[in-house]
């Protein structure tokens, strides 16, 4: 019987052979639009000129275009740096109820690649299918129903970077001609990532997604030069589930449907730069703007979420009420009720509406004061599968007001059209990308199946970009 890697490794060739859905084509050309786009939003940031700096100094052969750098870096350098630019804002897409991000690392990988051999538009959006696939089928196979949550986050593991790292060496090794099976086996000794800095800060999340994608590309390319992984990878007594969740893993959420049941379609754009946890609580507040509520009219707000929302975007609930930096908001319950309330950009909130000095606006932080975060049990019945929020708010008047909002937008119940992400994608590259670079960026993307390569796609971003 064939171990879960080699039918990983046959769903993966024979995909990569005959084609993916169209409704998967799509997707992943949207999926790639969004990553570029977030990739040149990032040059905002220092930690992003730290490491595309550190990229420059790594050398090495011309090979693969790293956003924002004038000269090719190698494969696995491009890979790590649009990985890093692609996860840094919080703005990447998510599958639940796995809780991952996989775009972040799956196209960053797949595109350096492609670029390095010069393969074809139809190929990599295969590959960018499968390697999403594999990430989200590996996700899932640790979620356990029971506990309602990822075992890799109970264990204090960043599952984005761990599966993602694997779906990234699928994707690699279809694009090098590697055997995948393989791949899988040396990138299950690479892969990695803690996420105690979600607790207590740090900025080291920023590299998770550079990292995954750099190992997949490595491995995909160690594979061609003759290295081998055990075939028992995944399931093994030593393998990649004993290690990193001691065994408690779930199989058939690799293999059931492999093949005909594709996850692609449903992972979750982000329609606003924060944590995701945070959306529908922007949403209840752009509801209540709607209905005319001012800040000025705002005795007290209570965000019901689920308990373990309540967790990350409520507590300690002094420091979620008066955020010190723009990073720091995109995790805080009270900010976004603020932000939905008060209005911006983008799709109802978009990147300037995070920075700093709004964090530490005297207005922003009265009416923050004023919002309690606490586990609703309504929502605790639908989370991980939706991020709902119901919340309630009290007039100065003393009107109770309530809006529940119980799926999230970007999803399957709430989905983004072409034109909403074309709208996300126009802000995240608006001061860095002339009209004409970023219509052609959007046109490649749409068009990538029928490309003959990537250079229409990644040329206009070939330039520097100014912080």
């Amino acid at each position: 019987m064939s171990t879960l890697a080699e039918q990983l490794g046959d769903f993966a060739t024979e995909s990569a052979k005959n084609g993916v859905p169209d409704d998967v084509a799509a997707s992943v050309q949207q999926r790639v639009l969004d990553v570029l786009g977030l990739c040149v939003a990032a040059h905002r940031l220092p930690t992003s000129a730290a490491a595309v700096a550190h990229v420059l100094d790594q050398g090495g052969h011309q090979q693969a275009t790293a956003v924002g750098l004038t000269t090719k870096v190698t494969a696995a350098q491009a890979a790590f740096a649009n990985g890093v630019l692609a996860h840094s804002l919080d703005y990447d897409d998510t599958h639940l109820p796995s809780v991952l991000h996989p775009s972040a690392s799956v196209v960053p990988a797949a595109l350096a690649a492609a670029e390095h051999v010069g393969a074809t538009g139809e190929q990599v959006v295969r590959a960018i299918a499968v390697g999403l696939e594999v990430a989200v089928r590996l996700g899932m196979a640790g979620y356990d129903e029971q506990l309602g949550n990822s075992v890799f986050f109970e264990h204090g593991q960043h599952a984005t970077s761990i599966t993602g790292a694997m779906g990234s060496a699928v994707a690699a090794s279809l694009l090098y001609g590697s055997d995948p099976v393989h791949a899988l086996g040396l990138t299950a000794s690479m892969a990695s990532g803690v996420i105690e800095a979600n607790r207590t800060g740090g900025t080291v999340k920023r590299l998770h997604c550079g990292l995954a994608a750099q190992a997949g590309v490595t491995a995909a390319q160690l594979v061609g030069r003759g290295f081998t992984g055990p075939p028992t990878v995944l399931e093994g007594r030593f393998g990649f589930f004993e290690a990193w969740l001691h065994g408690q893993f779930f199989p058939t959420a690799v293999t059931d449907g492999l093949g005909t049941a594709w996850s692609v379609p449903g992972i979750f754009f982000k329609p606003y730069p924060a944590n995701h946890f945070t959306h529908t609580t922007v949403d209840a507040g752009r509801a209540f703007r709607e209905r005319g509520v001012t800040p000025e009219q705002v005795a007290s707000v209570v965000v019901g979420v689920a308990g373990a929302t309540a967790r990350t975007i409520g507590e300690p609930i002094e420091v979620k009420r008066a955020p010190e930096t723009g990073y720091q908001a995109q995790f805080s319950g009270p900010f976004a009720f603020a932000a939905g309330l008060l209005g911006g950009g983008g799709l109802g909130t978009g990147l300037d509406d995070y920075t700093d000095a709004l964090a530490q606006d005297a207005g922003r932080r009265a009416l923050m004061a004023k919002v309690a975060v606490v586990a609703d049990a309504e929502c605790d019945a639908i989370y991980p599968f939706q991020f709902p929020a119901v919340v309630t708010l009290t007039t100065t008047a003393g009107d109770v007001l309530v809006e529940k909002v119980l799926t999230n937008r970007g999803g399957p119940a709430r989905p983004l059209s072409d034109d909403e992400l074309t709208t996300k994608f126009r802000d995240n590259v608006a001061g860095r990308l002339d009209d004409a670079a970023a219509d052609a960026v959007r046109r490649a993307a749409a068009d990538l199946r029928h490309a003959a390569d990537v250079t229409t796609l990644l040329s206009p971003l070939s330039k520097e970009f100014r912080a």
